[in-house]
């Protein structure tokens, strides 16, 4: 007799994994971690593997495992496309999303690839600008949901991540050992005051050799090595790198990533994406290890 595989257990699986262990796992499922504990446990005895090798609190994925989790992305990537095309009616409409420029990559792209794929009639029209005109765009009614780059969080908005602020430079460039040192800075970059400000602190003599709003501009000033720029760990172009100064360059801040909506006003299919938008950015801050 054959066996059916539990989708919600197999969601929970993926939770595990994605987003760091059984507690953050819980939270996002909304559930305890107990009722995360059951599900993983009882995949494994309708299986008979072991899918975690637990050392204390850590969890570790077993050979397994690994290969049960290729699997259940796929299952579940198609279970949540049928649902989204056969059900869901309420779900339709238009959606007015702006991020900054900076972290239009590597998160975004997927997640509304997957967003669409479960929300077909849903669509989504994205807008990248800077920090401060997502704001403005927010509180004036003109967008639904909105990130914003910052090193607080505000009362009405929700902390999805943090990130370092770091330096970028051409790859195995050198011109960040000049002084004074070169910089390709964006026009209303919400991170140019404080980067300013931790030069002048290290007494570190600055240029801007290139002022921009345009982000290729200011990637092609440094992919040729004229210019350092700031970015978010994580949201460098393919063409640069993270400078190895060893100390020669100051430390700089670490950023937030927050999300602002209207969860009281929201409609069904904005509350869709803004979760989306949590599970996809706490999956990018996954351990080696893996907390119970």
């Amino acid at each position: 007799m054959k066996r059916n595989l539990d989708m919600t257990a197999l969601r929970a699986l993926l939770a595990v994994q994605d987003h760091g262990g059984v507690t953050r796992a819980a939270s996002v499922l909304n559930l305890t971690q107990s009722a995360v504990s059951m599900q993983i446990k009882r995949l494994e005895d309708s299986l008979g593997i072991a899918l975690f090798e637990r050392r204390g609190r850590a969890m570790l994925i077993t050979t397994a495992g690994e290969q049960l989790l290729s699997y259940a992305r796929r299952m579940l990537a198609l279970n949540d496309e049928v649902v989204g095309r056969l059900t869901d009616a309420d779900l339709s409409g238009e959606i007015r999303l702006v991020v900054p420029y900076d972290i239009v990559t590597p998160v975004i792209p997927p997640i509304l690839q997957a967003y669409q794929r479960a929300y077909p009639r849903m669509k989504v029209q994205l807008q990248a600008t800077h920090t401060r005109n997502a704001l403005a765009l927010f509180r004036e009614g003109g967008c639904d949901l909105i990130l914003t780059t910052e090193d607080i969080c505000p009362p009405e908005a929700e902390t999805l991540c943090e990130r370092d602020l770091v330096w970028t430079g051409a790859r195995g460039g050198t011109c960040w050992q000049e002084r004074p040192l070169r910089l390709a800075v964006g026009r209303y970059c919400a991170f140019r005051a404080g980067v300013i400000r931790a030069l002048d602190n290290a007494g570190i003599p600055w240029v801007a050799a290139v002022e921009s709003e345009s982000d290729r501009t200011l990637e092609a000033a440094v992919t040729c090595d004229m210019a350092v720029h700031t970015l978010l760990a994580g949201t460098e172009p393919a063409s640069t790198e993270q400078i190895n100064h060893g100390g020669a360059l100051p430390e700089l801040t670490r950023q937030k990533i927050n999300l602002y909506l209207r969860p009281n006003e929201a409609a069904p299919g904005v509350l869709a994406l803004a979760q989306m938008m949590r599970e996809g950015w706490a999956g990018q801050v996954m351990p080696t290890a893996l907390v119970a």
